[in-house]
Formats: structure tokens, sequence, C-alpha cells
């Protein structure tokens, strides 16, 4: 089978992203595996036995977050970095207590990936920014840590934040926004 540096499950619902990552990752010689959604990723995961797994937060029906434990579950020795457009700290610090070994926010080059495998943190990441967190980067942070603290549970978040159901879902909805 030769000198391959492992197996990588890519557990991430964007079909393009995944298929340029896993392009990327077998010219660096890993065997990859692309699922589209948690629950595919979670079934495929005992069979495939990955040495390594990518994993988005945000997809349909079942979040990146909740499986997380299930796939490391099925691969305990996997090392797991998670990779989402939707990073806060509230995630991270979940992810990272659930088993994840890095985290990463999109977009993140092939390298950046496989340096967070070997638990490198982002330089990007871990600098102290010049210029002080916006109150709406804040606003995001805090609404992902009660979410996080109520495990998603959207009405018992927006209860606890005192504000109408649909307003948070409405701000889930849209991008974090940049500090």
């Amino acid at each position: 089978m030769g000198d391959s540096p492992g197996r990588l499950l890519l557990v991430d619902d964007d079909e393009q992203f995944t298929a340029v990552m896993s392009r990327s990752l077998q010219r660096r010689g890993f065997d990859t595996l692309a699922c589209h959604s948690a629950e595919t990723a979670v079934s495929a995961c005992a069979e495939f036995a990955p040495s390594h797994i990518l994993l988005d937060l945000n997809m349909p029906e079942t979040s990146g977050l909740i499986a997380l434990p299930a796939l490391l579950e099925a691969a305990p020795a996997a090392r797991l970095v998670v990779l989402t457009g939707y990073s806060s700290i509230a995630t991270a610090v979940a992810a990272t207590r659930a088993g994840a070994t890095n985290y990463l926010c999109k977009p993140a080059t092939v390298d950046e990936v496989l340096a967070a495998f070997d638990g490198a943190a982002n330089p990007a990441e871990t600098a102290v920014p010049a210029d002080p967190i916006s109150v709406e980067r804040l606003e995001w942070e805090h609404i992902q840590r009660v979410l996080s603290d109520n495990d998603n549970n959207i009405s018992a978040t927006a209860r606890a934040l005192g504000m109408h159901r649909r307003t948070l879902q409405r701000k889930l909805q849209k991008r974090p926004v940049r500090r």
C-alpha cells in the first residue's frame, strides 16, 4: 500500500469544497472519503477507519458538533480537526472539549489543515488583534455560548437571552461578523 500519510474522512455539505480538498489531499498521499452529511459520515466512519477527520460544523439536519463524539467513538485513534465558516469561541471550546485536535476557520489552505492535524495553532488566529472586538461580533459570540449552554435548543436559548425565538433564528442564519 505504500507510505500513505493516512486515511482522511472529509465531512462537509459543500460538495465543491469537498471535491477540491479531497483532490488536494490525495495529491499529498492521503486516501480520502468525502461525506456530505453527519449521518453518512458516522455510518461510514467505522468501515473506512480514518486516521484523520476533517469536520464542518454547520450542516443540514445534524450539526458536526453533535456528530463529533460519534465519529471519534467509531474511530478512536483518529485526529479530528473542525473546519467551519461559522466560528465562535463557544463552538471552538465545545469542539475541543468533545475531542477535536484543532479548530480552524474557513477559508483554510491544505497546508493549514495538515498543520492543524499536527496540533499547530494557526498564527493568524493566535495573534492579538490591534483593534478591539466589535459589538456585533461580541453579540454573535455571546449568542453562540448561550446556545451551546442550552444544548443548541433555540427556544431555551431565546428565553435565556430574553429575545423572541424568531429574532434569534434570524440572527443565527446570518454569517458571523468579522472582528
